[in-house]
Protein backbone atom coordinates (compact mmCIF):
# COMPACT_ATOMS: atom_id res chain seq x y z
CA UNK A 1 0.00 0.00 0.00
CA UNK A 2 1.21 3.35 -0.89
CA UNK A 3 0.06 6.78 -1.80
CA UNK A 4 -0.26 8.67 -5.25
CA UNK A 5 -0.18 12.48 -4.51
CA UNK A 6 -1.00 15.27 -7.03
CA UNK A 7 0.64 18.75 -5.87
CA UNK A 8 -0.52 21.90 -7.59
CA UNK A 9 -1.16 20.16 -11.15
CA UNK A 10 -1.91 22.49 -13.20
CA UNK A 11 -1.95 21.94 -17.20
CA UNK A 12 -3.59 23.41 -20.62
CA UNK A 13 -2.42 21.93 -24.00
CA UNK A 14 0.38 24.20 -26.08
CA UNK A 15 -2.34 24.48 -28.81
CA UNK A 16 -5.24 25.98 -26.04
CA UNK A 17 -5.56 29.26 -24.33
CA UNK A 18 -7.73 26.49 -22.12
CA UNK A 19 -6.63 25.55 -18.68
CA UNK A 20 -7.79 22.43 -18.27
CA UNK A 21 -6.57 21.89 -14.50
CA UNK A 22 -5.34 24.65 -12.67
CA UNK A 23 -3.59 24.17 -8.48
CA UNK A 24 -5.47 20.71 -8.37
CA UNK A 25 -4.39 18.96 -5.41
CA UNK A 26 -5.23 15.34 -3.97
CA UNK A 27 -4.05 11.78 -3.45
CA UNK A 28 -5.54 8.50 -3.30
CA UNK A 29 -4.37 5.04 -2.00
CA UNK A 30 -2.98 2.00 -4.75
CA UNK A 31 -5.40 -0.07 -2.75
CA UNK A 32 -8.24 1.82 -3.83
CA UNK A 33 -10.93 0.97 -6.20
CA UNK A 34 -11.30 4.12 -7.54
CA UNK A 35 -15.06 5.58 -10.12
CA UNK A 36 -13.96 8.43 -11.81
CA UNK A 37 -16.50 11.04 -13.11
CA UNK A 38 -16.97 14.16 -14.96
CA UNK A 39 -18.80 15.91 -17.52
CA UNK A 40 -17.79 15.38 -20.77
CA UNK A 41 -14.63 17.38 -22.14
CA UNK A 42 -13.64 18.24 -17.90
CA UNK A 43 -10.26 16.67 -18.91
CA UNK A 44 -10.91 12.65 -17.22
CA UNK A 45 -8.79 11.37 -19.58
CA UNK A 46 -6.38 14.09 -19.67
CA UNK A 47 -5.45 13.35 -16.56
CA UNK A 48 -4.92 9.81 -16.88
CA UNK A 49 -2.36 10.84 -19.64
CA UNK A 50 -0.78 13.32 -17.35
CA UNK A 51 -0.22 10.55 -14.61
CA UNK A 52 0.94 8.18 -17.81
CA UNK A 53 3.77 10.93 -18.18
CA UNK A 54 2.77 12.06 -21.54
CA UNK A 55 2.57 15.72 -20.97
CA UNK A 56 4.60 18.33 -19.41
CA UNK A 57 2.99 20.14 -16.87
CA UNK A 58 3.77 22.59 -13.70
CA UNK A 59 3.02 21.21 -10.20
CA UNK A 60 3.83 17.90 -8.94
CA UNK A 61 2.71 13.64 -9.22
CA UNK A 62 4.39 11.74 -7.16
CA UNK A 63 4.05 7.84 -7.32
CA UNK A 64 6.23 5.08 -6.44
CA UNK A 65 3.75 2.49 -8.83
CA UNK A 66 3.88 2.24 -12.35
CA UNK A 67 1.08 3.06 -14.19
CA UNK A 68 -0.82 0.55 -17.25
CA UNK A 69 -3.49 2.25 -19.24
CA UNK A 70 -6.43 0.57 -20.55
CA UNK A 71 -7.33 0.01 -23.69
CA UNK A 72 -3.93 -1.47 -24.48
CA UNK A 73 -2.31 -0.15 -28.20
CA UNK A 74 -2.12 -3.26 -30.44
CA UNK A 75 0.16 -2.60 -33.33
CA UNK A 76 -1.17 -5.99 -34.82
CA UNK A 77 -4.51 -6.87 -34.51
CA UNK A 78 -3.19 -9.98 -36.90
CA UNK A 79 -1.68 -12.00 -34.09
CA UNK A 80 -2.58 -14.22 -31.69
CA UNK A 81 -4.12 -13.28 -28.89
CA UNK A 82 -1.61 -15.20 -26.44
CA UNK A 83 1.13 -12.99 -28.21
CA UNK A 84 -0.17 -9.74 -27.87
CA UNK A 85 -0.99 -10.94 -23.96
CA UNK A 86 2.78 -11.95 -23.79
CA UNK A 87 3.80 -8.51 -24.78
CA UNK A 88 1.14 -6.88 -22.20
CA UNK A 89 1.93 -9.12 -19.09
CA UNK A 90 5.66 -10.98 -19.83
CA UNK A 91 5.46 -12.19 -16.10
CA UNK A 92 2.76 -14.13 -16.13
CA UNK A 93 2.51 -18.00 -16.22
CA UNK A 94 0.04 -19.15 -19.02
CA UNK A 95 -2.06 -21.32 -16.35
CA UNK A 96 -2.71 -18.02 -14.63
CA UNK A 97 -4.12 -16.44 -17.87
CA UNK A 98 -6.66 -19.23 -18.31
CA UNK A 99 -7.56 -18.54 -14.46
CA UNK A 100 -8.46 -14.83 -15.25
CA UNK A 101 -10.98 -15.36 -18.32
CA UNK A 102 -12.51 -18.08 -16.75
CA UNK A 103 -13.60 -15.75 -13.93
CA UNK A 104 -14.90 -13.95 -17.08
CA UNK A 105 -16.40 -16.32 -18.80
CA UNK A 106 -14.23 -16.15 -21.73
CA UNK A 107 -13.06 -19.31 -23.05
CA UNK A 108 -9.35 -20.32 -23.01
CA UNK A 109 -9.50 -21.28 -26.51
CA UNK A 110 -9.37 -16.92 -27.39
CA UNK A 111 -5.83 -17.33 -26.87
CA UNK A 112 -4.49 -19.67 -29.74
CA UNK A 113 -6.69 -17.22 -32.33
CA UNK A 114 -6.38 -14.05 -33.79
CA UNK A 115 -6.88 -11.32 -32.31
CA UNK A 116 -8.85 -9.49 -34.58
CA UNK A 117 -11.39 -12.50 -34.73
CA UNK A 118 -12.75 -11.68 -30.83
CA UNK A 119 -15.49 -10.00 -30.33
CA UNK A 120 -15.41 -6.11 -29.00
CA UNK A 121 -16.29 -7.42 -25.35
CA UNK A 122 -14.06 -10.62 -25.40
CA UNK A 123 -11.19 -8.23 -26.83
CA UNK A 124 -11.84 -6.22 -23.75
CA UNK A 125 -12.15 -8.63 -21.24
CA UNK A 126 -8.59 -10.33 -22.20
CA UNK A 127 -6.65 -7.36 -22.21
CA UNK A 128 -8.08 -6.09 -18.82
CA UNK A 129 -7.43 -9.75 -17.49
CA UNK A 130 -3.70 -9.69 -18.67
CA UNK A 131 -3.29 -5.82 -17.30
CA UNK A 132 -4.34 -7.61 -14.02
CA UNK A 133 -1.42 -9.86 -13.62
CA UNK A 134 1.18 -7.17 -13.92
CA UNK A 135 1.72 -7.19 -10.10
CA UNK A 136 2.41 -3.77 -8.22
CA UNK A 137 0.95 -2.11 -11.38
CA UNK A 138 -1.84 0.71 -11.09
CA UNK A 139 -4.40 0.00 -13.82
CA UNK A 140 -6.04 3.26 -15.45
CA UNK A 141 -9.35 2.06 -17.04
CA UNK A 142 -10.75 4.24 -19.67
CA UNK A 143 -14.27 3.84 -20.51
CA UNK A 144 -14.24 -0.32 -20.85
CA UNK A 145 -18.09 -0.31 -21.05
CA UNK A 146 -18.66 0.81 -24.51
CA UNK A 147 -17.85 -2.12 -26.50
CA UNK A 148 -19.72 -4.29 -23.81
CA UNK A 149 -23.59 -5.55 -23.46
CA UNK A 150 -25.62 -5.45 -20.66
CA UNK A 151 -24.77 -9.09 -19.54
CA UNK A 152 -21.08 -8.73 -20.29
CA UNK A 153 -20.67 -5.33 -17.91
CA UNK A 154 -22.08 -7.48 -15.03
CA UNK A 155 -19.90 -10.10 -15.35
CA UNK A 156 -16.39 -6.87 -15.84
CA UNK A 157 -18.04 -5.46 -12.80
CA UNK A 158 -17.71 -8.57 -10.47
CA UNK A 159 -14.40 -9.05 -11.85
CA UNK A 160 -13.63 -5.76 -11.00
CA UNK A 161 -15.00 -5.74 -7.14
CA UNK A 162 -12.28 -8.62 -6.61
CA UNK A 163 -9.50 -6.35 -7.87
CA UNK A 164 -7.88 -3.48 -6.16
CA UNK A 165 -5.53 -0.69 -7.16
CA UNK A 166 -7.27 1.02 -10.01
CA UNK A 167 -8.69 4.30 -11.30
CA UNK A 168 -11.92 3.89 -13.66
CA UNK A 169 -13.42 6.06 -15.72
CA UNK A 170 -17.14 5.06 -16.62
CA UNK A 171 -20.72 6.65 -16.70
CA UNK A 172 -22.69 3.49 -16.31
CA UNK A 173 -24.58 3.93 -12.64
CA UNK A 174 -24.92 0.18 -11.93
CA UNK A 175 -21.63 -0.57 -13.23
CA UNK A 176 -19.45 2.18 -10.71
CA UNK A 177 -21.87 1.10 -7.81
CA UNK A 178 -20.71 -3.34 -8.44
CA UNK A 179 -17.16 -2.28 -7.91
CA UNK A 180 -16.02 0.70 -6.93
CA UNK A 181 -15.31 1.59 -2.97
CA UNK A 182 -14.42 5.28 -3.75
CA UNK A 183 -15.09 7.51 -6.29
CA UNK A 184 -12.91 10.62 -7.84
CA UNK A 185 -14.59 13.07 -9.28
CA UNK A 186 -13.99 16.44 -11.37
CA UNK A 187 -15.76 18.80 -10.80
CA UNK A 188 -16.86 22.25 -12.32
CA UNK A 189 -14.02 24.12 -9.57
CA UNK A 190 -11.93 21.01 -8.15
CA UNK A 191 -10.53 17.61 -7.56
CA UNK A 192 -12.30 15.66 -5.00
CA UNK A 193 -11.95 12.09 -3.11
CA UNK A 194 -14.75 10.62 -1.35
CA UNK A 195 -15.02 6.79 0.19
CA UNK A 196 -18.28 5.33 -1.32
CA UNK A 197 -19.66 3.84 -4.42
CA UNK A 198 -21.56 6.06 -7.13
CA UNK A 199 -24.83 6.50 -5.69
CA UNK A 200 -23.59 7.41 -2.24
CA UNK A 201 -21.61 9.85 -3.88
CA UNK A 202 -24.48 11.29 -5.85
CA UNK A 203 -26.66 11.90 -2.72
CA UNK A 204 -24.04 13.61 -0.77
CA UNK A 205 -22.96 15.98 -3.83
CA UNK A 206 -26.74 16.96 -4.63
CA UNK A 207 -27.13 17.49 -0.67
CA UNK A 208 -24.08 19.87 -0.48
CA UNK A 209 -25.49 21.12 -3.44
CA UNK A 210 -28.84 22.15 -1.66
CA UNK A 211 -27.02 23.08 1.39
CA UNK A 212 -24.99 25.55 -0.13
CA UNK A 213 -27.93 26.61 -2.30
CA UNK A 214 -29.81 27.52 1.04
CA UNK A 215 -26.92 29.18 2.22
CA UNK A 216 -26.58 30.86 -0.76
CA UNK A 217 -30.07 32.50 -0.84
CA UNK A 218 -29.46 33.12 3.39
CA UNK A 219 -26.50 34.84 2.03
CA UNK A 220 -28.11 37.65 -0.43
CA UNK A 221 -30.90 38.70 1.81
CA UNK A 222 -27.60 39.14 4.43
CA UNK A 223 -25.77 41.32 2.04
CA UNK A 224 -29.11 43.53 0.46
CA UNK A 225 -30.21 43.97 4.63
CA UNK A 226 -26.39 45.01 5.36
CA UNK A 227 -26.09 47.08 2.67
CA UNK A 228 -29.27 48.95 3.33
CA UNK A 229 -28.52 49.20 6.56
CA UNK A 230 -25.03 50.39 6.06
CA UNK A 231 -26.67 53.03 4.08
CA UNK A 232 -28.64 54.31 6.52
CA UNK A 233 -26.00 54.47 9.21
CA UNK A 234 -24.04 56.63 6.78
CA UNK A 235 -26.65 59.15 6.29
CA UNK A 236 -26.80 59.25 10.12
CA UNK A 237 -23.62 60.12 10.35
CA UNK A 238 -23.20 62.74 7.54
CA UNK A 239 -26.45 64.29 9.99
CA UNK A 240 -25.16 63.89 13.29
CA UNK A 241 -21.90 65.62 11.55
CA UNK A 242 -23.74 68.28 9.71
CA UNK A 243 -25.72 69.20 13.49
CA UNK A 244 -22.17 70.14 14.56
CA UNK A 245 -22.48 73.19 13.15
CA UNK A 246 -24.23 75.97 15.82
CA UNK A 247 -24.15 72.92 18.76
CA UNK A 248 -23.12 73.89 22.15
CA UNK A 249 -21.45 70.49 22.43
CA UNK A 250 -19.94 69.95 19.82
CA UNK A 251 -17.67 67.08 21.44
CA UNK A 252 -20.66 65.16 22.06
CA UNK A 253 -22.17 65.53 18.37
CA UNK A 254 -18.65 64.55 17.53
CA UNK A 255 -18.22 61.60 20.03
CA UNK A 256 -22.21 60.56 18.54
CA UNK A 257 -20.71 61.24 14.99
CA UNK A 258 -18.17 58.93 15.56
CA UNK A 259 -20.13 55.89 16.60
CA UNK A 260 -22.48 56.25 13.98
CA UNK A 261 -19.38 56.09 11.75
CA UNK A 262 -17.66 52.89 13.68
CA UNK A 263 -21.05 51.43 13.44
CA UNK A 264 -21.41 51.94 9.66
CA UNK A 265 -18.01 50.44 9.00
CA UNK A 266 -18.73 47.43 11.16
CA UNK A 267 -21.86 46.64 9.00
CA UNK A 268 -19.65 47.23 5.68
CA UNK A 269 -16.82 44.70 7.14
CA UNK A 270 -20.09 42.37 7.80
CA UNK A 271 -21.61 42.56 4.36
CA UNK A 272 -17.67 42.34 3.12
CA UNK A 273 -17.84 38.44 5.02
CA UNK A 274 -20.63 37.99 3.97
CA UNK A 275 -19.93 38.36 0.32
CA UNK A 276 -17.01 36.50 0.47
CA UNK A 277 -18.79 33.49 1.78
CA UNK A 278 -21.02 33.72 -0.81
CA UNK A 279 -18.51 33.90 -3.14
CA UNK A 280 -17.07 30.08 -2.05
CA UNK A 281 -20.86 29.04 -2.85
CA UNK A 282 -21.91 26.78 -5.27
CA UNK A 283 -18.82 26.63 -7.46
CA UNK A 284 -19.08 23.06 -8.48
CA UNK A 285 -22.90 23.58 -8.87
CA UNK A 286 -24.29 21.07 -12.02
CA UNK A 287 -27.11 22.36 -13.64
CA UNK A 288 -29.36 20.24 -16.32
CA UNK A 289 -31.60 22.25 -18.11
CA UNK A 290 -34.66 20.53 -19.18
CA UNK A 291 -34.17 19.10 -23.19
CA UNK A 292 -37.57 19.43 -25.48
CA UNK A 293 -37.98 17.38 -28.50
CA UNK A 294 -41.31 17.85 -31.23
CA UNK A 295 -42.27 14.58 -32.17
CA UNK A 296 -44.49 14.73 -35.36
CA UNK A 297 -47.66 12.82 -34.73
CA UNK A 298 -48.42 9.19 -37.11
CA UNK A 299 -51.76 8.58 -38.50
CA UNK A 300 -51.75 5.38 -37.53
CA UNK A 301 -51.08 3.70 -34.26
CA UNK A 302 -48.39 1.42 -35.66
CA UNK A 303 -45.23 2.79 -37.23
CA UNK A 304 -43.09 -0.53 -38.32
CA UNK A 305 -42.80 -4.25 -37.33
CA UNK A 306 -40.57 -7.29 -37.94
CA UNK A 307 -41.65 -10.06 -38.77
CA UNK A 308 -39.26 -13.12 -38.57
CA UNK A 309 -35.80 -11.16 -39.17
CA UNK A 310 -32.50 -12.41 -38.47
CA UNK A 311 -28.96 -10.70 -39.73
CA UNK A 312 -27.31 -12.66 -42.24
CA UNK A 313 -23.58 -12.33 -41.79
CA UNK A 314 -21.32 -14.35 -44.56
CA UNK A 315 -24.10 -16.41 -44.93
CA UNK A 316 -25.49 -17.18 -41.41
CA UNK A 317 -27.88 -16.15 -39.42
CA UNK A 318 -26.39 -14.38 -36.37
CA UNK A 319 -29.37 -14.10 -34.59
CA UNK A 320 -32.98 -16.23 -33.68
CA UNK A 321 -35.57 -14.62 -36.17
CA UNK A 322 -37.10 -11.69 -33.92
CA UNK A 323 -41.00 -10.49 -34.74
CA UNK A 324 -42.20 -7.59 -32.78
CA UNK A 325 -44.60 -4.31 -33.63
CA UNK A 326 -43.06 -0.78 -32.56
CA UNK A 327 -46.83 1.14 -31.34
CA UNK A 328 -46.72 4.59 -31.18
CA UNK A 329 -45.32 6.24 -27.89
CA UNK A 330 -43.47 3.04 -27.13
CA UNK A 331 -39.97 3.35 -26.32
CA UNK A 332 -38.41 -0.40 -26.83
CA UNK A 333 -35.11 -1.49 -26.38
CA UNK A 334 -33.38 -4.04 -28.27
CA UNK A 335 -31.64 -6.09 -26.14
CA UNK A 336 -28.47 -9.35 -26.96
CA UNK A 337 -24.94 -9.94 -26.85
CA UNK A 338 -22.27 -8.17 -28.86
CA UNK A 339 -22.30 -9.62 -32.51
CA UNK A 340 -26.16 -10.21 -32.35
CA UNK A 341 -26.88 -8.03 -34.99
CA UNK A 342 -28.89 -5.20 -32.83
CA UNK A 343 -26.84 -2.63 -35.05
CA UNK A 344 -27.97 -4.19 -38.25
CA UNK A 345 -31.37 -4.22 -37.25
CA UNK A 346 -31.85 -0.77 -36.80
CA UNK A 347 -29.69 0.29 -39.83
CA UNK A 348 -32.55 -1.95 -41.71
CA UNK A 349 -34.77 1.27 -40.86
CA UNK A 350 -32.71 2.98 -42.81
CA UNK A 351 -32.31 1.01 -46.19
CA UNK A 352 -29.15 0.04 -45.18
CA UNK A 353 -28.47 -2.83 -48.15
CA UNK A 354 -28.19 -5.37 -45.26
CA UNK A 355 -28.88 -9.20 -46.15
CA UNK A 356 -31.52 -10.51 -43.42
CA UNK A 357 -34.41 -13.03 -43.40
CA UNK A 358 -38.12 -12.37 -42.90
CA UNK A 359 -39.92 -8.55 -43.57
CA UNK A 360 -39.33 -5.34 -42.40
CA UNK A 361 -42.93 -3.14 -42.65
CA UNK A 362 -42.19 0.48 -42.56
CA UNK A 363 -45.36 2.66 -42.15
CA UNK A 364 -46.12 5.02 -45.69
CA UNK A 365 -44.51 8.25 -45.04
CA UNK A 366 -42.39 7.79 -41.79
CA UNK A 367 -40.31 10.21 -40.74
CA UNK A 368 -37.04 8.38 -38.94
CA UNK A 369 -34.18 10.33 -37.49
CA UNK A 370 -31.54 8.39 -36.73
CA UNK A 371 -28.62 8.73 -34.47
CA UNK A 372 -25.34 6.08 -35.24
CA UNK A 373 -23.13 4.43 -32.96
CA UNK A 374 -20.41 5.32 -34.44
CA UNK A 375 -19.02 9.27 -34.67
CA UNK A 376 -15.44 8.90 -35.97
CA UNK A 377 -17.07 10.75 -39.52
CA UNK A 378 -17.95 13.76 -37.64
CA UNK A 379 -15.29 16.88 -38.32
CA UNK A 380 -16.07 20.37 -39.26
CA UNK A 381 -16.89 23.46 -37.47
CA UNK A 382 -20.29 22.86 -35.38
CA UNK A 383 -22.04 25.63 -38.04
CA UNK A 384 -20.90 23.59 -41.06
CA UNK A 385 -22.41 20.32 -39.42
CA UNK A 386 -26.03 22.53 -38.69
CA UNK A 387 -25.88 23.50 -41.82
CA UNK A 388 -24.58 20.48 -44.01
CA UNK A 389 -27.83 18.61 -42.48
CA UNK A 390 -30.51 21.34 -42.61
CA UNK A 391 -30.77 22.10 -38.82
CA UNK A 392 -32.12 25.41 -37.49
CA UNK A 393 -28.35 26.38 -36.27
CA UNK A 394 -29.89 28.43 -33.29
CA UNK A 395 -31.74 25.88 -31.75
CA UNK A 396 -29.01 23.04 -32.47
CA UNK A 397 -26.58 25.30 -30.41
CA UNK A 398 -29.65 25.93 -27.76
CA UNK A 399 -29.54 22.32 -27.14
CA UNK A 400 -26.04 21.70 -27.29
CA UNK A 401 -25.81 24.36 -24.42
CA UNK A 402 -28.14 23.36 -22.47
CA UNK A 403 -25.81 19.74 -22.73
CA UNK A 404 -23.01 21.50 -21.22
CA UNK A 405 -21.36 22.75 -23.53
CA UNK A 406 -18.95 26.31 -23.44
CA UNK A 407 -19.39 28.74 -26.44
CA UNK A 408 -15.97 28.14 -26.71
CA UNK A 409 -16.64 24.95 -27.97
CA UNK A 410 -18.47 26.19 -31.09
CA UNK A 411 -15.11 27.38 -32.32
CA UNK A 412 -13.45 24.14 -32.46
CA UNK A 413 -13.39 21.16 -34.76
CA UNK A 414 -15.55 18.78 -34.27
CA UNK A 415 -12.97 15.81 -34.36
CA UNK A 416 -11.04 17.46 -31.37
CA UNK A 417 -13.96 17.05 -29.40
CA UNK A 418 -14.15 14.19 -26.92
CA UNK A 419 -15.75 11.14 -27.58
CA UNK A 420 -19.25 12.22 -25.36
CA UNK A 421 -19.07 15.59 -26.81
CA UNK A 422 -19.11 13.92 -30.02
CA UNK A 423 -22.40 11.90 -29.29
CA UNK A 424 -24.08 14.74 -28.02
CA UNK A 425 -23.75 16.74 -31.63
CA UNK A 426 -25.62 13.53 -32.74
CA UNK A 427 -28.29 13.52 -30.06
CA UNK A 428 -28.61 17.33 -30.23
CA UNK A 429 -28.94 16.57 -34.22
CA UNK A 430 -31.49 14.35 -33.76
CA UNK A 431 -33.34 16.79 -31.20
CA UNK A 432 -33.59 19.25 -34.14
CA UNK A 433 -35.13 17.03 -36.08
CA UNK A 434 -39.04 16.52 -36.05
CA UNK A 435 -39.34 12.61 -36.49
CA UNK A 436 -42.58 10.34 -36.21
CA UNK A 437 -39.82 7.35 -34.80
CA UNK A 438 -36.50 8.21 -32.93
CA UNK A 439 -33.71 5.51 -33.68
CA UNK A 440 -30.77 5.40 -31.69
CA UNK A 441 -28.04 3.40 -31.20
CA UNK A 442 -26.16 2.97 -28.28
CA UNK A 443 -26.38 6.97 -27.95
CA UNK A 444 -25.40 7.26 -23.73
CA UNK A 445 -21.32 5.78 -25.02
CA UNK A 446 -19.20 8.49 -23.63
CA UNK A 447 -21.74 10.46 -21.98
CA UNK A 448 -21.12 11.64 -18.77
CA UNK A 449 -23.48 11.07 -16.25
CA UNK A 450 -25.75 14.30 -15.72
CA UNK A 451 -26.12 14.38 -19.28
CA UNK A 452 -27.75 10.34 -19.13
CA UNK A 453 -30.25 11.64 -16.59
CA UNK A 454 -30.87 14.66 -18.41
CA UNK A 455 -31.73 12.55 -21.48
CA UNK A 456 -34.50 10.19 -19.04
CA UNK A 457 -36.30 12.99 -18.25
CA UNK A 458 -36.56 14.16 -21.85
CA UNK A 459 -38.36 10.69 -22.66
CA UNK A 460 -39.92 10.67 -19.73
CA UNK A 461 -41.99 14.14 -20.36
CA UNK A 462 -42.11 13.95 -24.20
CA UNK A 463 -42.41 9.90 -24.61
CA UNK A 464 -41.27 10.11 -28.23
CA UNK A 465 -41.72 6.89 -29.90
CA UNK A 466 -38.37 5.33 -29.87
CA UNK A 467 -36.30 1.98 -30.87
CA UNK A 468 -32.57 1.90 -29.38
CA UNK A 469 -29.84 -0.23 -28.48
CA UNK A 470 -28.76 0.52 -25.27
CA UNK A 471 -26.25 -1.46 -22.14
CA UNK A 472 -26.68 0.82 -19.62
CA UNK A 473 -29.32 -0.79 -17.01
CA UNK A 474 -30.19 2.09 -15.10
CA UNK A 475 -30.99 4.39 -18.27
CA UNK A 476 -32.88 1.18 -19.22
CA UNK A 477 -34.87 0.38 -16.66
CA UNK A 478 -35.91 4.43 -16.38
CA UNK A 479 -37.47 4.60 -20.04
CA UNK A 480 -37.61 1.40 -21.93
CA UNK A 481 -41.57 0.02 -22.50
CA UNK A 482 -40.82 -2.96 -23.57
CA UNK A 483 -37.48 -4.87 -24.20
CA UNK A 484 -37.05 -7.34 -27.34
CA UNK A 485 -34.37 -10.05 -26.80
CA UNK A 486 -32.07 -11.24 -29.44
Amino acid sequence: MSMIRVENLTFSYPSSYDTIFDNVNFQIDTDWKLGFVGRNGRGKTTLLNLLLGKYEYSGKIISSVQFDYFPYPISDKKQMTEDILREVCPLAEEWELMRELSYLDVNADVLWRPFETLSNGEQTKVLLAALFLNEGHFLLIDEPTNHLDATAREKVSEYLKKKKGFILVSHDRRFLDGCVDHILSLNRANVEVQSGNFSSWIANFERQQEFELAQNTRLRKDISRLQKSAKRSAVWSDRVEASKRGAADKGYVGHKAAKMMKRSKAIEERKNQAIEQKSALLKNAETVDTLKIQPLEYHTNMLMSFSDVSVIYDGRQVCKPVTFELQSGEQVIIDGKNGSGKSSLLKLLSNYPIEHTGTVTIGSGLVISYVPQDTSHLKGRLSEFAEKNNLDESLFKAILRKMDFERVQFEKDIKDFSGGQKKKVLIAKSLCERAHLYVWDEPLNFIDVYSRMQIEQLIESFSPTMLLVEHDIAFRDAIATKIVNL
